[in-house]
C-alpha cells in the first residue's frame, strides 16, 4: 500500500511538471514581429527591492547579474546619504532607475504637501535622470477634487521637466478601483497610469470580465507595468509557476499584451516591474510565517518571460 502510494505521488509530481513546463513554455513565446513595429520600440524590465535584506549596492549588483535593466525604489526624502549611495551604485552597475512617490498622512492637504516636496525633489535631481516616476497618490478615502490635486501637481510637473509620471492602480489610493480611476481617467486626459491590475482583481473580486470597457480605457492610458499576478481572493498568487493558476497568468498577458503593442507600434519605451512581494503579500505556512515560495527567484522567472515575449 505504502509502495503504491509514493508511485502514485511520483506520477502525479511528474505530470504536474510536464504540464507546468508546458504552459510555461507558452507564455514565453514572442508576441509575434508585426511589420508595423517602430524600431524605436524599446523594453526596460526593472527589479524591486522590496524584501530584499542587504545594502543598496548589493541589491544593484545582484539585479543586474539575474539580467535587469534597472530597478525602482522609494525616492529617499530628506536623506542625502541614501540618495548618494543609491546614485553610486546606479553608476557602479550600469542600472536604469524609476522612483517611487507618495505618502501615508491621513490628512489630505498634509499628504500633499509632502507628495509636492518629495516629487518635485525627485523629478528635479540632476544627477541621475529617471525613466519614470510612479505614485501611490492620494488615499481611497479622500474626496475627488482633492485626489485631483496629486494628478493636477503632476501633470504640470510632467510638462515642466519632461519625465513621464504615472499614478498607479494600488489599493487604499486614489485608484484603487477601475469604475473610479474610469471617472479621474475622462476628467485628465492627460493621465498616465502603472498598471498593477492584481489590486483590481482583488478589489473587484474578479477577473474584470465585466468591465471590459473600463479595462481598456486603462490600458490605453498605460506607461509602466508592475508585473504581479493577482486573483479574485487576492493580490498575489503564491507562485504564477504553479499550473493551478494558468487561467489568471494567461488573463494578465492578456492585457499586458495590448499595452506592449500599442508601445511597439508608436516606438515607445516600454517599462515593466517585476513586483511579486514577500510575507505577507507572499502567503506563508502557519506559525512559522515561513515564505510559500521563494520571492526573488520568482521575481526572475517573470524577468525573463517578459523579455522573451516582449524583446
Amino acid at each position: 500500500m505504502e509502495k503504491d502510494r509514493r508511485n502514485f505521488i511520483k506520477a502525479s509530481a511528474a505530470g504536474s511538471a510536464a504540464l507546468l513546463l508546458s504552459s510555461l513554455e507558452s507564455f514565453s513565446m514572442p508576441t509575434g514581429q508585426d511589420p508595423a513595429v517602430n524600431r524605436n520600440y524599446d523594453l526596460k524590465i526593472l527589479a524591486t527591492s522590496w524584501g530584499f535584506q542587504g545594502t543598496i549596492d548589493a541589491f544593484c549588483a545582484k539585479a543586474k547579474k539575474e539580467g535587469y535593466d534597472g530597478i525602482e525604489l522609494w525616492w529617499p526624502s530628506n536623506n542625502k546619504k541614501a540618495q548618494d549611495d543609491i546614485f553610486a551604485a546606479l553608476k557602479t552597475h550600469g542600472l536604469e532607475i524609476g522612483f517611487l512617490c507618495g505618502g501615508s498622512q491621513p490628512n489630505p492637504q498634509e499628504h500633499l504637501d509632502f507628495y509636492k516636496k518629495m516629487i518635485d525633489a525627485a523629478a528635479k535631481q540632476d544627477i541621475k535622470r529617471p525613466l519614470y516616476i510612479n505614485n501611490h497618490s492620494g488615499k481611497d478615502y479622500y474626496s475627488f477634487d482633492d485626489n485631483s490635486k496629486f494628478i493636477e501637481h503632476s501633470l504640470a510637473l510632467a510638462k515642466e521637466t519632461g519625465i513621464l509620471i504615472c499614478h498607479e492602480t494600488h489599493r487604499g489610493r486614489m485608484l484603487y478601483a477601475a469604475h473610479v480611476t474610469r471617472e479621474f481617467l475622462r476628467r485628465f486626459p492627460d493621465l498616465r497610469l502603472t498598471l498593477d491590475i492584481s489590486h483590481w482583481c482583488n478589489v473587484h473580486e474578479s477577473l474584470l470580465a465585466d468591465q471590459k470597457e473600463t479595462v481598456d480605457l486603462a490600458l490605453d492610458r498605460t506607461d509602466h507595468i508592475h508585473a504581479r499576478i493577482g486573483h479574485p481572493e487576492g493580490p498575489q498568487v503564491n507562485d504564477p509557476r504553479a499550473p493551478e493558476w494558468e487561467p489568471v497568468v494567461k488573463q494578465h498577458f492578456e492585457w499586458w499584451d495590448k499595452i506592449v503593442e500599442r508601445k511597439k507600434q508608436r516606438g515607445e519605451r516600454m517599462t515593466i516591474l517585476t513586483e511579486f512581494g514577500p510575507p505577507d503579500y507572499m502567503p506563508t505556512y502557519p506559525y512559522t510565517r515561513q515564505p510559500l515560495a521563494d520571492q526573488w527567484a520568482i521575481n526572475v522567472h517573470m524577468m525573463h518571460l517578459l523579455r522573451k515575449r516582449y524583446s
